[in-house]
C-alpha cells in the first residue's frame, strides 16, 4: 500500500558527502516515522537514523551520530539522510523504512511496516 523509492546513492571517496532521498506514496495516511537502516555485505541490517513527523524529533546510531543528518519535507513525502565525513566502513545498501504507529525506539529495533528497494553506497579510501 504504501511504496518507498530511495535515490542518491552512489560512489564517494572518503570524506565525501552524499545526500540519500526517500520519497513515499500509495496511500492516503502518513507515517508516523520514517528513517534508514544499512546492510553491508555479510552482515546485519542495522539502524541509521529516524525522524519523527510529527515534531520533527531525530534519533541516530552511534555510528554515524555527529555525521549523519535526517530531515523531513511533508510537502513532498519525502526524508532526506545528509551523509558527511563519510567512512569506507558506511559502504552498505542502505534503505529507506516507514511505521505508521510506534515508537523511535521499536523503529529502531526494525519494527517497520515497509521497507524500500534500498541503494548503494560506496566509499572508497
Amino acid at each position: 500500500q504504501v511504496q518507498l523509492v530511495e535515490s542518491g546513492g552512489g560512489p564517494v571517496q572518503a570524506g565525501g558527502s552524499l545526500r540519500l532521498s526517500c520519497t513515499a506514496s500509495g496511500s492516503t495516511f502518513s507515517s508516523e516515522i520514517m528513517g534508514w537502516f544499512r546492510q553491508a555485505p555479510g552482515k546485519e541490517r542495522e539502524f541509521v537514523a529516524s525522524f519523527l513527523w510529527s515534531g520533527s524529533g531525530t534519533y541516530f546510531s552511534e555510528h554515524v551520530k555527529g555525521r549523519f543528518t535526517i530531515s523531513g519535507n511533508n510537502a513532498r513525502n519525502t526524508v532526506y539522510l545528509q551523509m558527511n565525513s563519510l567512512k569506507p566502513e558506511d559502504t552498505a545498501v542502505y534503505y529507506c523504512a516507514s511505521v505508521l504507529g510506534g515508537s523511535m525506539w521499536t523503529f529502531s529495533r526494525g519494527r517497520v511496516d515497509y521497507w524500500g528497494q534500498g541503494t548503494q553506497v560506496t566509499v572508497s579510501s
